[in-house]
């Protein structure tokens, strides 16, 4: 009897436990449940979980401002990479806007001395340099992050290295510094190291640098640093790397500096993932170098900053911009941030080229790529007579006309960093057609 008892009320204990467990799963199939649609309704995927993580609903995208970000690149106490970003979370757009270390902030350029550079602002702290950048540019940027060469370098060794296309050969050496740069012309595979070689060239140990239709000494190394950067964020932003954020935010802890914390950005984190790199708008501050007082600065061109900053960061362009057969204004038609070698034979090629008519035909999708090209052609002396859009395509092309000369031939491969060159049919008075492709990176 007693056992039958103890039978019969295990029996009810385990009925018991069965019904709390029954009880306690369709509580989490349900809550599972709730939580997998709030996940489909803010997008799905990485980023839909991360919005219902943070309480995001579908409206929350449609409160955040776009955020403005100036980032600093240190080495050995030097700021010599200066960029400002915005990212705006609601239209998924994203630019970067290069301001030359050379940059003239001072109140008289006659009198100017090597502490009225940008560059020299920062041994002020870092809050003063962003007083400057927001009178340069008029955007009332409060964020700043500085950002150490170690930084990169570890970062690009902890995904597996950067494939990147080094666009001339580099050999230069600074004891003092203990920067040795060695790379060949090409694209490869960088580790840290190397990536911190191609980020700080300027020019080799023999005086040569970038050729000019590329941008000279400093304009030169601000355009590799905007394409290398953008190399970065396309492969750093993969799925396969989402195991790695621990490894990232070490870096982030032990190199970044910056006034910038977790509740100003976690908001922001579900939309970034999704961004499309491809998307990124990028230019350069317009100016020209001047030698004054003794000193080689970097004066801005306020009106053509003006034109900038309203169709990188507003998406307004200038008047004289279009894609419907007409010629698009310059935009980065700068000179180098370093005395130029303007002889007389310069001049001579320059008054040569003027002879030459060139259309293109815009196939890469953006139009600040259009402008870029556009730019370097004026600033090498060329004639743009046409621009269009065209069907979306892969590849760079340049179809030579009317038999160009070999110089000619080699200001193309180098503006337009492709050596993919046909012959065609005669056309009108085009001597050369350019058709634009995605592989065009400014």
């Amino acid at each position: 009897m007693k056992n039958s008892k103890k039978t019969k009320e295990k029996k009810r204990k385990g009925g018991k436990v069965k019904k709390v467990l029954l009880v306690l799963l369709v509580i989490l199939l349900i809550a599972g449940g709730v939580f997998a649609y709030k996940v489909h309704m803010n997008g799905g995927g990485l980023a839909g979980m991360l919005a219902t993580t943070l309480g995001h609903d579908r409206t929350t995208v449609e409160k955040l401002p776009k955020m403005y970000c100036l980032i600093l690149g240190k080495s050995q106490n030097l700021t010599d990479t200066l960029i400002l970003a915005s990212y705006d979370p609601k239209t998924q757009e994203a630019s970067m806007l290069s301001i030359p270390r050379d940059t003239f902030i001072g109140e008289s350029e006659s009198r100017a001395t090597a502490w009225d550079k940008i560059n020299a602002v920062y041994q002020t702290g870092a809050e003063n340099v962003l007083e400057k950048v927001r009178k340069i540019t008029g955007i009332d940027v409060k964020y700043y992050v500085m950002v150490d060469t170690e930084a990169l370098k570890k970062l690009v060794d902890e995904i597996g290295g950067v494939t990147f296309d080094v666009p001339i050969n580099m050999n230069y050496d600074d004891n003092k510094q203990g920067l040795h740069i060695h790379l060949e012309k090409g694209e490869q595979k960088l580790d840290g190291d190397k990536a911190e070689q191609v980020v700080r060239f300027r020019h080799n140990s023999n005086g040569t640098t970038y050729p000019s239709s590329y941008g000279t000494e400093d304009i030169g190394r601000m355009r590799t640093q905007r394409a290398f950067l953008t190399a970065l964020a396309k492969q750093t932003l993969v799925p396969s790397n989402v195991t790695k954020i621990p490894g990232f935010i070490d870096i982030a802890k032990k190199y970044v500096e910056t006034n910038l914390n977790v509740d100003d950005v976690k908001d922001y984190v579900p939309y970034a993932v999704n961004f499309n790199v491809d998307n990124l708008k990028t230019d350069k501050l317009p100016g020209k170098a001047v030698l004054t007082n003794g000193v080689w600065i970097y004066s801005v061109d306020e009106d053509e900053t003006e034109n900038v900053i309203n169709k990188l960061f507003y998406n307004q362009p200038s008047e004289d911009d279009s894609e419907d057969g007409n010629t698009i204004s310059n935009t980065e038609s700068v000179e180098g941030a370093e005395k130029s070698d303007e002889s007389e034979s310069t001049e001579t090629k320059e008054a040569d080229n003027s002879n030459i008519n060139i259309e293109i035909l815009n196939g890469s999708g953006n139009s600040n790529n259009l402008s870029e090209v556009v730019s370097e052609l004026k600033a090498a002396g060329y004639k743009v007579t046409k621009t269009a859009k065209t069907t979306k395509t892969s590849k760079t092309t340049i179809i030579n006309r009317r038999d160009v000369s070999e110089d000619t031939k080699n200001d193309m491969y180098n503006i337009l960093d492709t050596d993919s060159i046909t012959m065609g049919q005669s056309s009108g008075t085009t001597d050369i057609t350019i058709i634009l492709g995605t592989d065009y990176i400014i």
